[in-house]
C-alpha cells in the first residue's frame, strides 16, 4: 500500500492504477479510523477494483474554539487497518497541498447546509464542501463513499456533487454502532467512562421519538419530550433535535414523507450528533 503526500506522486499513482483497475472508490476520512470508517472500506471494497483512502484533518471546517489542535491523529495504526482491509493507496495531503499560499476559493451549499450543524457550526460545510470538491478533482474517483452518521453532511455533498456536475456516485453507508446503540465516532474516544454509559440516553431517546411519530403522535410534544429526557440523562446541552424531510432536509411538522430524526448535544466536553430514519 502506497501512502503519498503531493499532487505530482498521486497523479502518477493514479495514472498507473487507471491502467490495471476499471472502477476507483474514495473513503475520504480525517483519520482516528474506527469501526464506523471500515464499514465504508469494506462497502468500497466490495463496489470497486480499487480503493484510494484519504486521511486529512481539514481545518476549513473547524470553527472557533473547537477541537481542531485536540483532534486525534494516529496515522501509522490507520495505515495497518487500511492496508489489511485492502486499500491499495492512502492519500495524506499536507496542509498546504490541499490549501496552497493564495488559496482563495470557497464552496458554499445552500439549502440543506441551513439549521442543524450548519446552524450551530458557522462555516463548517462550507470546509466540508471545498475540501470534499478538492478530494473529488484530486482522486477523481468512479464512486465516493460517506457514512449516513454524518447525514446533513452527506446530503450537503450530495447536492454539491449534482449542482457541479460530479459524475461519479455519492454512496452513503448505514451507520455502524456499538451494541447498546450508541453511533460509532472519532469523538467517543473523548467521553469517560460515566460519560460513555450516559451517552446512550441520546440513541435511546431518537429511537423512542420516531416509534411515538410513527404511531401519529404530535411531532412538536415528542421532540420537547425527547429533548428533555436526554438533559435529563447527563447532557447539559442540546443543540437540536429535530425532525427533517430525508431528501431535502426541510423541516417536518407533519409526517407524511420519508423523514429523518437528527439530533445534537453534548455531554463533559464532547459533541455527540446521531440521527434515524422514521419512515
Amino acid at each position: 500500500m502506497q501512502i503519498i503526500r503531493e499532487l505530482g506522486p498521486l497523479r502518477n499513482a493514479l495514472q498507473n492504477i487507471r491502467q490495471e483497475k476499471s472502477t476507483l472508490g474514495l473513503v475520504p476520512t480525517m483519520g482516528a479510523l474506527h469501526a464506523g470508517h471500515m464499514k465504508l472500506v469494506e462497502t468500497a471494497t466490495a463496489q470497486c477494483d480499487v480503493v484510494v483512502a484519504s486521511i486529512f484533518v481539514n481545518p476549513a471546517q473547524f470553527g472557533e474554539g473547537e477541537d481542531l489542535d485536540a483532534y486525534p491523529r494516529q496515522e501509522a495504526a490507520d495505515a495497518a487497518l487500511l492496508e489489511a482491509a485492502g486499500v491499495e493507496l492512502v492519500w495524506a495531503p499536507t496542509v498546504d497541498q490541499v490549501y496552497p499560499d493564495g488559496f482563495a476559493t470557497n464552496v458554499s451549499v445552500s439549502g440543506v447546509s441551513s439549521g442543524l450543524c450548519g446552524g450551530s457550526r458557522p462555516g463548517h460545510f462550507d470546509g466540508v464542501a471545498t475540501v470534499v470538491a478538492k478530494l473529488f478533482n484530486q482522486v477523481r474517483p468512479d464512486a465516493a463513499f460517506f457514512g449516513e452518521k454524518d447525514y446533513q453532511q452527506l446530503a450537503v455533498i450530495r447536492r454539491m456533487a449534482r449542482d457541479l456536475d460530479f459524475t461519479h456516485d455519492i454512496i452513503g453507508v448505514p451507520t455502524v454502532r456499538d451494541p447498546d446503540g450508541l453511533a460509532l465516532s472519532s469523538r467517543n474516544a473523548y467521553l469517560t467512562p460515566g460519560q460513555r454509559s450516559q451517552a446512550v440516553a441520546l440513541p435511546d431517546a431518537m429511537r423512542a421519538a420516531a416509534e411515538a411519530i410513527k404511531g401519529g403522535g404530535d411531532i412538536a410534544t415528542i421532540l420537547s419530550e425527547a429533548e428533555a429526557k436526554i438533559l435529563a440523562s447527563g447532557f447539559h446541552q442540546v443543540d437540536y433535535f429535530e425532525l427533517r424531510n430525508a431528501d431535502t432536509l426541510e423541516n417536518m411538522t407533519i409526517f407524511d414523507n420519508p423523514a429523518r430524526l437528527l439530533a445534537a448535544a453534548h455531554i463533559g466536553s464532547t459533541r455527540l450528533i446521531d440521527n434515524i430514519a422514521v419512515t
